[in-house]
């Protein structure tokens, strides 16, 4: 189980990197996607915003942490606030905000596990079972990326990745590719379905927040 560090902000740290029994499944390594640029809220830092009484990337760590060995955030604004939550920052590596595969690269570049789970920073209620599934499909389709699908639709951005694609990943983004999908259909890939679509909903306007 993983849990917010207990040292101050600042001095939160990456975990030592594990290594697993050969009968244990791989670890991985938790990244809630912050570093988003808030266009659809008007610029607004979307993890920072008020959700059930806590900012949205702060309750989307806590979910996620149960899930993995441990979490991190991908955030490039607003350092101190998200360092506040306890969890170790990841600001994007590669130049110009490449989108969501910027922090995609950040996460599997620092990763210490050899998995990397990356959710969203504005998908409150995503399943709890959201990692066991992911990784069991990826393991038995010796696929390099999972993904998330619910009632047909694919959700990009809730990938399970293999570390060892940073530097594929890199390189892509450098060709002047940023879509996410696009990538993900570049590796092995498996899809992985989910029985309820209301577990993947996101809150991209103000109003969401209200539900």
């Amino acid at each position: 189980m993983a849990a917010p560090a207990h040292s101050p902000p600042a001095a939160a740290a990456m975990p030592s990197p594990s290594t697993p029994s050969p009968a244990s499944p791989p670890p991985v390594f938790g990244v809630v996607l912050a570093g988003g640029l808030g266009r659809r809220m008007g610029g607004a830092d979307k993890g920072l915003l008020p959700w059930r009484g806590r900012p949205l990337a702060q309750g989307i760590a806590a979910r996620l942490a149960p899930q993995v060995e441990a979490v991190a955030i991908n955030a490039n604004r607003n350092a101190e606030a998200y360092a506040a939550f306890g969890y170790p920052l990841l600001p994007d590596l590669l130049p110009d905000y490449p989108g969501p595969l910027g922090g995609f690269h950040a996460a599997l570049s620092a990763s210490p596990q050899p998995l990397v789970m990356l959710v969203p920073c504005d998908s409150p209620d995503f399943p709890a079972d959201l990692v066991a599934r992911l990784r069991h499909a990826l393991l038995e389709a010796d696929a390099e990326v999972a993904v998330a699908r619910a009632g047909e639709r694919r959700h990009s951005v809730f990938c399970l990745c293999r570390r060892e694609l940073a530097a594929d990943l890199a390189a892509w983004v450098a060709e002047g590719r940023h879509k996410v999908g696009e990538w993900q259909d570049s590796r092995r890939l498996v899809l992985v379905d989910f029985p309820h679509p209301e577990d993947f909903r996101n809150c991209n306007i103000r109003e969401d927040l209200l539900g």
